[in-house]
């Protein structure tokens, strides 16, 4: 009988001791959601799993995230990192696991119980077999909330860190593939709020009125031309409007009406045209029907683009553990986003996509009631890590010149 996956043709990636420890834990933190910067239970259970490695140290981050250090083999040695995130969504669970979430109304519906989980297994790996330098394992808050990253790098925690590398669950893959390429892998996620404010007035006598939810329901439908007639057709962009406000009575035009949504692009030319476009639209449609415009933009976390290097490193370390069929193109532009991206604006580093679901089991997107990954994603994740952490720490160390 031929394997389910490549990396079932391979020996065991993590000893059995390891892999049982992250399968408990990972069905605790699944049990046991928590919101974006609310994670103190999570917090308090991944110190817990870390203490009985000894790390180096073990220190509490924006709150409720967590870095441990562990000791590398030469003291001189570059640092490296490996990052998982920690929180849950607000949704309410329907996978009918027998470790679904506690919390109704709350998930992990994005596998971030695997990604702090897997990152734990990796200490687990480093500590055995260290790395060259020293290894950063960040458990990090509120990526879902898309400022995690930022407040974990304004705490000073990872200054001086030569390298950083994180992984995320992905059921299109199957166990045993894993995405370790070059090249945009995450978009820039930004949202807007526009409210426009006209002159309200009695529902029978619309003439009386400056009415916002017509001048909001054009510009609905004016947006939707930005990426149609202002984006070069081989450029990824998108432009969503999700919410709409307006009114409270049948019988009256309100004074104001807003719309909100999200714009999603791969590189910085187009992040920034989407969010003019978006501007002068809504100033033309308020001009149109007699309304001013507030335009407000929040910006999230920019595009993830893995560097020619880091990424080598992370595919080396795939193959190594897998070999090379495990590997595989993302295959297609992947518009969500990704707060890990705010490492990279300042530290070298890599992004993986790990398969998560078993042979002929069905795709299921994330953020949906149903979606979660398979553990046996768990050994996989851990081990690439790790491996990729000891291959990047000796490449940077070296060419720093610090080699045994």
């Amino acid at each position: 009988m031929e394997p389910s996956s490549p990396a079932a043709a391979r020996p065991a990636l993590v000893p059995d001791a390891v892999r049982d420890a992250m399968v408990a834990l990972r069905h605790d933190l699944h049990r046991h959601p928590e919101l974006s910067s609310q994670e103190h239970r999570t917090a308090a259970a991944l110190e817990a799993a870390l203490a009985p490695l000894a790390p180096v140290s073990v220190t509490r981050v924006a709150g409720t995230g967590v870095v441990a250090r562990l000791r590398g083999r030469n003291p001189h040695a570059p640092v490296v990192a490996v990052r998982g995130d920690i929180d849950a969504l607000p949704i309410h669970e329907a996978t009918g696991l027998p470790w679904a979430s506690v919390h109704p109304g709350v998930m992990h519906a994005c596998g971030h119980d695997v990604h702090a989980s897997w990152a734990v297994g990796a200490a687990h790996l480093l500590t055995a077999e260290p790395a060259e330098g020293d290894v950063l394992v960040v458990l990090q808050p509120a990526e879902e909330t898309g400022d995690g990253a930022v407040r974990v790098l304004a705490s000073g925690a990872l200054d001086g860190v030569a390298a950083i590398f994180g992984a995320h669950v992905d059921r299109r893959f199957p166990v045993g593939q894993v995405v370790a390429q070059p090249g945009p892998l995450a978009a820039a996620a930004d949202t807007f709020t526009i409210t426009l404010t006209g002159a309200g007035a009695h529902g029978a006598r619309p003439q009386e009125a400056r009415d916002p939810v017509v001048g909001v329901a054009a510009l609905v439908m004016a947006l939707q031309t930005i990426v149609a007639r202002r984006v070069h057709p081989a450029t990824p962009a998108v432009v969503t409007v999700a919410t709409l406000r307006a009114g409270e009575a049948l019988n009256v035009i309100p004074e104001t009406a807003s719309c909100g949504g999200t714009l999603r692009s791969t590189d910085p030319d187009t992040r920034a045209l989407l969010a003019r476009e978006v501007e002068a639209i809504a100033r033309g449609v308020a001009a149109t029907h007699g309304l001013s415009a507030d335009v407000q933009f929040q910006w999230g976390p920019p595009p993830i683009v893995n560097p020619e290097r880091p990424a080598a490193w992370a595919r080396a370390a795939v193959e190594r553990l897998l070999g090379p069929e495990s590997v595989v193109p993302l295959g297609i532009t992947n518009m969500a986003g990704e707060d890990f991206a705010a490492y990279m604006e300042t530290i070298p580093g890599c992004f993986l996509r790990v398969g998560a679901r078993l042979d002929g089991e069905a795709v299921i997107a994330a953020h949906q009631p149903t979606f979660y990954a398979v553990d046996e994603a768990l050994p996989v994740g851990a081990a690439v890590l790790a491996e990729t952490a000891r291959i990047a720490s000796a490449a940077l160390a070296r060419e720093a010149g610090v080699t045994a």
